[in-house]
């Protein structure tokens, strides 16, 4: 039986927690296993609102699931998991690491101090890190002082917590962009450009698909937009607003009992015979067989 609304993958605080505020300076740190245990190793596809994650994973492995596809995760990596993104896991039993969830405000404010630091978690990824080096060793340390620091109360405990803070982000972008992006202005700015342009289509994607009125919003050019999302996102910026439109279908045409057309107009098209077309191009089904696969 179908829900009755569109809302049809939970948003959670952490994982399994209802929705509630989150303060500006959120910070959390726990063990892999302390939630993905109890669930027999698979988490659900769920999504958090304001929060992003990063985990450091240092044995077993597993696999992400997001509405982009699924992320093959090997050990030792960091994987990074922005706000709004629907994902899920299936761990192998046993996986060990880390899970440190930041307010996507906290993370922004952090990132801002460096401008070669723009676009980090702007898109998910699974970061290799050497099992044997000085990076894994500084990753396993980092994370422990920071438990360390968020378990007690001292002089300085904040400036301490925000110091380790900055080196793990350190640490992920420069995994994440390797020694030929190190210093690379022109694509730290296009990640920014990308991730922005991301932000605008979630707030927007049911009253807007054309790229001018976003392009007009970013303060840029609607050629600035394409080249910038061909080259971080690897296809251009009308696919990311499709995709992003179609991920919310699915969820519709799996989980409520609206009509095609119906959905059409929930997702703010006027002609439903082109929401069909938009659909059937993304995905190689029509809404309608879609359904009926599932």
């Amino acid at each position: 039986m179908r829900a009755t609304n569109a809302s049809v993958v939970p948003t959670f605080f952490l994982y399994g927690e209802p929705p509630r505020d989150v303060a500006d300076h959120f910070l959390h740190l726990e063990n892999l296993d302390d939630r993905s245990r109890p669930a027999g190793w698979t988490i659900r596809p769920h999504a958090h609102s304001a929060l992003s994650q990063i985990f450091f994973l240092d044995s077993g492995g597993g696999e992400m699931r997001t509405e982009r596809g699924t992320l093959a995760v090997s050990t030792p990596s960091l994987l990074l998991v922005p706000a709004r993104l629907v994902h899920g896991f299936t761990w192998q039993p046993g996986t060990t690491g880390r899970v440190l969830t930041l307010a996507t405000t906290y993370l922004k404010e952090l990132l801002a101090a460096d401008a070669s630091l723009s676009g980090l978690l702007a898109e998910p990824a699974c970061l290799p890190v050497p099992r044997e080096g000085e990076t894994m060793r500084f990753l396993g340390a980092c994370l422990s002082r920071l438990a360390s620091e968020l378990a007690w109360c001292a002089p300085g405990q904040a400036t301490a917590i925000e110091g380790q803070l900055k080196a793990l982000l350190v640490e992920a972008a420069r995994l994440s962009h390797g020694a030929r992006d190190q210093g690379n202005g022109i694509r730290s700015a296009q990640a920014d450009l990308v991730a922005r342009f991301r932000a605008a289509i979630e707030a927007d994607f049911t009253q807007c698909h054309t790229l001018r009125p976003y392009a007009d919003r970013l303060g840029v050019s609607v050629t600035q937009l394409r080249v910038a999302c061909r080259r971080i996102a690897r296809q251009p910026p009308t696919g990311l607003l499709q995709d992003r439109i179609v991920v919310e279908a699915k969820r519709i045409l799996i989980y409520t009992d609206m009509t095609v057309s119906a959905a059409a107009y929930r997702l703010g098209f006027e002609d439903p015979a082109y929401f069909s077309r938009v659909f059937q191009k993304r995905t190689g089904l029509s809404p309608r067989a879609f359904r009926n696969k599932r």
